[in-house]
């Protein structure tokens, strides 16, 4: 393997990559093993090198390398097997990130757990969201900042160096004396380099960092790095601001409030800065008290999975399960835990769904905001911290919770929504939050925690908001449409299916939601039999579904996209990190607002004259 082979290979994968690659923001789960994650990907890819083979048709052929393009994609493991390869270093030692500073924080974090002291090595200014007082204090991080003149100066150290250094994401290389070298890009993002094979522990705990609480370098900035390394010229990056305003005017009208709106690299990425932003105000108007944070224990698994991750990182911070749907009513489970909670004198935090995920259920609002508005008491009879309800209104970004006189407009609230559904159409992942008027306050802490994780969506992600914002109310209409149309269908021809949707009463309420989940109906001598046949059930549903109608129909866990239908079992995708016994083994399908609606119901038909037989 030379340099000049590997450049003229790359060279060719930009020529005829698919452009699926730099458009798509989730990918097919029927040709995904998350086991092998990214190694399927890159297998396949070194394959296409040493028989140096890079037409469009090859690379269309390749497995998919993770399930959500925040994860990491085609382009981002191109990127970084060719800096591997350059380098000549295990490609899983090479990890690339939109964000400047978080390469660094998950090495921080990753300390902090062992114990184990870092020095951070700078050649250079730091980049500009790097906030020492702020990690020291409200992360718990514990570290050393030296400025170095040139990377041949970095000192012996007993404990983590992590070596910074600014230039073009290719110019990453190990170093004597760094045990992780980050190299920053004023535009584009970060690439890091774990040096070492004794280093190697760290890197499934840096890749779960960039899985939850930022974002792998964006399918656009990595083809540009990746243009940059073969012309051997310097990536400029995008450095448009003019969608900016326009996005957050947009927001704020959808959403109904009036405060500025935040906007983050994906739905994660924004919710991290609002648990670290709330923690971080838990801390400054109540010192020395509890923080909980109540989850729904089935709720999206990378909720719950971040959710944990603070709590385990950070002093005083707990989960407390709320269970919300199924056999279970969110507003008395709210009440049940907030009365605890209010006699223990903690401060409550809640994350919820409205619809849930993936039963697709709404409480009564009436009685949510009673709940949530009523007075409690500690054990000692002196007033309780009120709660803050932070919402995933995902499933329904029209609908307003926050403005004046709405449900939520009694307590402090946020809601936020994962960008690469409705709001972006399936074309970026940026997710945005806002705020109503009692909690505004919060967003100063938020925001800051958003600036330290350098997470704000990127200069392409809000030109693609601003296109997409404006159609946004009027594909959610559609996609209801087509839904309600489906799942009507679905109950004249299978009428013994449990389908979970909402109801006409709260359509009329604005809750359209493009979003449905079915519960097949199954047959066998015990439960274990039952089970077992109806999951076999889902995946025949599925896969006719896909191979029959194979240009509109994806085994995906996405919704809101611009075309075409999705399909997913909730256990096996988007409730990953659940518990087991949480889990929905249950179908769940979404419509776009433009798809062959009758050739969806013959399939199905299909399906359902075949099930005698399965």
């Amino acid at each position: 393997m030379t340099d000049s082979n590997i450049i003229a290979f790359v060279k060719k994968i930009l020529q005829n990559m698919p452009k699926d690659w730099l458009e798509l923001t989730t990918h097919r789960l029927d040709i995904y093993d998350e086991s092998q994650a990214k190694v399927q990907f890159l297998e396949k890819l070194e394959g296409l090198f040493k028989a140096d083979i890079a037409d469009e048709a090859a690379m269309v052929a390749m497995p998919t390398a993770y399930d959500y393009i925040r994860l990491g994609h085609p382009l981002s493991c191109v990127l970084e097997w060719s800096i591997a390869s350059l380098q000549q270093v295990p490609v899983e030692h090479v990890i690339s990130f939109s964000s400047s500073t978080i390469g660094v924080l998950a090495v921080l974090r990753t300390n902090k757990l062992k114990g184990r002291p870092t020095q951070i090595c700078h050649v250079g200014d730091m980049p500009s969201a790097f906030d020492e007082d702020l990690l020291k204090s409200v992360y718990g991080y514990e570290f050393e900042i030296l400025p170095i003149e040139s990377t041949s100066d970095v000192p012996a150290y007993e404990g983590s160096t992590v070596l910074v250094k600014h230039g073009g994401v290719a110019e990453v290389q190990a170093t004597v004396g760094a045990d992780f070298v980050v190299t920053v890009h004023p535009s584009l993002g970060s690439t890091l380099m774990v040096c070492g094979d004794q280093n190697a522990t760290y890197i499934a705990d840096i890749q779960h960092v960039r899985r939850r609480e930022t974002i792998a370098m964006t399918p656009s900035n990595c083809e540009q790095a990746l243009r940059a390394l073969v012309s051997a010229q310097v990536a400029s990056g995008s450095h448009s601001e003019e969608s900016r305003d326009y996005v957050r005017t947009a927001i704020s009208s959808i959403t109904a409030t009036s405060g500025k709106p935040l906007v983050g690299s994906s739905g994660l990425s924004v919710q991290y800065a609002i648990m670290m932003g709330l923690v971080h105000d838990a801390q400054a108007s109540h010192d020395g008290k509890a923080i909980k944070l109540v989850v729904p224990p089935n709720c999206y698994g990378g909720t719950n999975d971040q959710a944990r991750r603070v709590a385990a990182s950070i002093d005083n911070v707990e989960v407390v399960d709320l269970p919300v749907d199924g056999d279970s009513d969110m507003v008395q489970s709210i009440d049940t835990v907030l009365t605890a909670l209010a006699e223990s004198d903690a401060i409550p935090y809640i994350i919820a769904e409205i619809p849930t995920n993936p039963r697709v259920e709404v409480p009564d609002l009436q009685q949510l905001q009673q709940v949530l508005t009523k007075e409690r008491y500690t054990a000692k009879g002196e007033p309780a911290v009120s709660p803050v309800f932070v919402l995933d209104q995902t499933f329904c970004p029209n609908v307003h919770f926050l403005g004046e006189g709405e449900v939520l407009s009694g307590i402090k609230a946020v809601s936020y929504a994962s960008g690469s559904k409705f709001p972006s159409g399936g074309r970026c992942t940026a997710g945005y939050v806002v705020a109503n008027e009692k909690a505004q306050p919060l967003m100063q802490y938020i925001e800051q925690h958003m600036t330290l994780c350098d997470n704000e969506a990127t200069p392409q992600q809000y030109q693609i908001l601003a296109e997409q914002l404006p159609s946004m109310n009027d594909r959610i209409k559609q996609a209801y449409a087509n839904t309600r149309d489906f799942v009507n269908y679905i109950a004249e021809v299978l009428p013994a299916a449990k389908i979970n949707f909402v109801s006409d009463e709260l359509a009329a309420q604005g809750f359209t939601p493009s979003v449905f989940s079915l519960d097949l109906p199954t047959k066998g001598d015990t439960d274990a039999e039952r089970e077992a046949h109806k999951r076999q059930l889902n995946l025949d549903l599925i896969h006719r579904m896909i191979s029959q109608i194979p240009t509109e129909s994806k085994f995906c866990v996405s919704y809101g996209q611009l075309k075409g239908c999705y399909w997913t079992v909730p256990a096996t995708s988007t409730q990953g990190t659940t518990k087991e016994g949480d889990k929905d083994y249950i179908v769940r399908a979404s419509l776009s607002p433009d798809l062959d609606m009758e050739k969806h119901k013959e399939v199905f038909r299909s399906f359902v004259d075949s099930m005698s037989i399965v």
